[in-house]
């Protein structure tokens, strides 16, 4: 077995990392009706906010119709259906220092503000230039940002996730550097506005 997998096959939907099963079964074990549960694992943040789980053992033949269950290994794992496709590719591992971990590639989804526009071409132009440019200058920090939407008068309203999100430096980044790619490339866009809520980053550079 992979010391980094104790998936069974390739349906699975997150992977689970040989330390962390050992680590659940062990406290699942403690349980009673062990043999009866299953680990929820289920994302509890807002669209718009950083990624925040809850995982609680709960018995398996009281997860609800639309749930996904898989099994690892022998540890059934029950993912609502709300969460399935912003939790697929992610890792759960284990870590002395960090505990149980998720390690999530997908970013969350953006938040609706009303008189907003998101679905038309210039929001297009918008996406582009973020997918192209501004991530993959913000990666080397861990970062990124959330196209939210534009308002028609020149905004473009984003979010900043990852080693931006909780940074003192990521106004500075998001003003100077965000702001300057899109406004450059973009006829429509005049600024950009940060709808991030940066007073709430732990570990700002480590996701």
């Amino acid at each position: 077995m992979s010391p980094l997998s104790a998936q069974v096959d390739s349906d699975q939907i997150i992977s689970v990392t040989s330390a962390a099963h050992a680590q659940i079964i062990q406290m699942r074990d403690d349980e009673p009706e062990t043999d009866r549960l299953g680990l929820r694992l289920e994302i509890i943040s807002e669209p718009g906010q950083e990624f925040r789980y809850d995982l609680s053992f709960e018995i398996t033949t009281k997860a609800a119709f639309s749930d996904e269950v898989r099994t690892h290994d022998g540890l059934k794992v029950i993912i609502p259906a709300k969460d399935i496709e912003l939790l697929t590719g992610a890792t759960l591992d284990f870590t002395d220092s960090q505990g149980l971990v998720i390690r999530n590639p997908n970013k969350p989804m953006a938040p609706t503000i009303e008189g907003l526009v998101r679905d038309d071409a210039l929001s297009a132009e918008i996406e582009a230039v973020i997918v192209g440019e501004v991530n993959p200058a913000l990666a080397s920090h861990g970062g990124f940002v959330t196209f939210v939407g534009h308002d028609e008068l020149g905004t473009a309203f984003l979010t900043m996730g990852g080693g931006c999100h909780g940074c003192s430096m990521s106004r500075m980044t998001m003003l100077d550097g965000v702001q300057t790619m899109i406004v450059e490339q973009i006829a429509g866009i005049e600024r950009v506005k940060d709808l991030t809520d940066h007073t709430n980053g732990e570990n700002p550079y480590y996701h």
